[in-house]
């Protein structure tokens, strides 16, 4: 009884953070987001089973196989806004940045996003960017349309867990993604992986933009 108390507060506490997350969904354009100053995670967590994400303190148990950086993007099924599924190991010849969020209705993953549309410096003209939750792909292209955000691609997770649970990036309970940001090269290799051992803190996206850049200029 204490396990399912403890995942209804978990699931209350982010429908609120959503009602003040999205600050988009009021008509404002991406030109006119407003940045939060929310703490950014400079280490990182391990992936897979055994390993936990702090939310709100509380250690959340992750599930799936243990992922690092330079091993290979593993090849699972991610549905489209048309619901039609994509394997992500079939997105190989670009280089990719990959930012992994619990829900875009919340409001750090929501500020993950526009930063990685937004901040990027013109990277977006070089590399694919795309983004990766739970939620449902029409929630996802409500959300993109709202936002103003056209230059990231947006796949869905929401069937089973299944990209989660092939890169140990899933809590079961309540079933989202950790938060994560990964650069993966041109021949599906992960050269970086950022898990942020806090659910609520932003991860380094700025490193994940000097990494990407750097596999561009050696490859």
């Amino acid at each position: 009884m204490q396990k399912i108390s403890s995942i209804m507060s978990l699931l209350f506490i982010l429908a609120a953070s959503s009602l003040a997350g999205c600050s988009t969904l009021n008509g404002q354009s991406d030109q006119n987001f407003s940045y939060k100053n929310i703490p950014i995670d400079k280490e990182t967590a391990r992936t897979g089973e055994g390993s936990t994400i702090l939310f709100r303190g509380t250690p959340l148990p992750l599930s799936g196989m243990e992922v690092k950086a330079g091993e290979t993007l593993r090849a699972v099924p991610l549905a489209k806004g048309d619901l039609s599924l994509v394997n992500i190991h079939e997105s190989q010849g670009k280089v990719r940045i990959i930012s992994i969020v619990p829900s875009l209705d919340t409001k750090v993953c929501e500020q993950q996003t526009h930063y990685l549309s937004e901040k990027n410096k013109g990277l977006d003209q070089q590399v694919s960017l795309i983004t990766i939750s739970v939620d449902t792909p029409f929630a996802q292209e409500r959300f993109a349309k709202e936002a103003g955000i056209a230059n990231v691609e947006f796949l869905s997770d929401f069937r089973g867990g299944e990209f989660g649970i092939s890169h140990g990036l899933l809590l079961e309970r309540p079933h989202v993604l950790a938060r994560a940001v990964m650069v993966v090269d041109a021949n599906n290799v992960i050269r970086y992986l950022q898990v942020t051992p806090d659910l609520g803190h932003m991860p380094d996206m700025e490193r994940a933009f000097q990494v990407a850049r750097s596999v561009l200029q050696n490859s």
